[in-house]
């Protein structure tokens, strides 16, 4: 059981770091591309089909 009084704050604790770096890659907009998209529609190498 003293274990778990260890345990269950680290836990706690690097799940919030994890949060917290995900929210911060959602607020400095890595995640965001319209450039990337744009140039991706229009390339043939990204076509459902295989290439004969």
């Amino acid at each position: 059981m003293n274990v778990l009084s260890f345990l269950i704050p680290v836990s706690v604790t690097l799940g919030l770091l994890g949060l917290a770096g995900f929210v911060w890659t959602l607020r400095s907009r890595q995640y965001d591309d319209p450039e990337g998209d744009r140039e991706r529609v229009l390339d043939d190498r990204w076509d459902d089909e295989p290439r004969s």
